[in-house]
């Protein structure tokens, strides 16, 4: 049985999900979402959507031309951290997409435009930072925990 296609007020909630855990704001979760929604139709498809709303989050918090080489600055340094910055925003979205959204890797590789062993390498390293982060945090609320 074909998995059900869905449209993009089916994926509404995962949106409001996705885009919280992107930017930590209600107000900017809002705006998000909002301007992802704005972009699309009725008829879009799902990997569509999730396309539109990476560009939408590219354009709102500073990461236009994601998919693109950023221009020559006059600071050699400055393009680097900004390719740095695309490759976390991307590695921390290819972990959500996954778990909250449950998307499949290879279509999380379409979405994101990136090969398919470089969102493997993001899932697996993505997954346990998060671990980290999470046993760093219960370190500082419990110290007995840390043994």
């Amino acid at each position: 049985m074909a998995a059900k296609k869905r449209e993009p007020l089916d994926l509404l909630d995962e949106m409001y999900s996705l885009g919280y855990w992107m930017t930590g704001s209600l107000k900017k979760t809002n705006e998000l979402v909002l301007g992802t929604y704005r972009q699309v139709d009725s008829d879009t498809p799902e990997i569509e959507v999730f396309k539109t709303f990476r560009d939408v989050y590219y354009e709102r918090f500073g990461l236009d031309g994601a998919t693109s080489q950023p221009e020559t600055s006059r600071y050699p340094d400055e393009n680097l951290l900004i390719l740095l910055r695309q490759q976390e925003t991307d590695r921390k979205l290819s972990v959500l997409l996954s778990e909250v959204c449950g998307l499949k890797h290879r279509t999380i590789s379409i979405v994101l435009g990136k090969p398919l062993n470089t969102v493997r390498l993001w899932l697996s390293s993505g997954r346990k930072s998060m671990i980290d982060g999470l046993m760093v945090l219960l370190t500082c609320l419990e110290p007995a925990l840390s043994c």
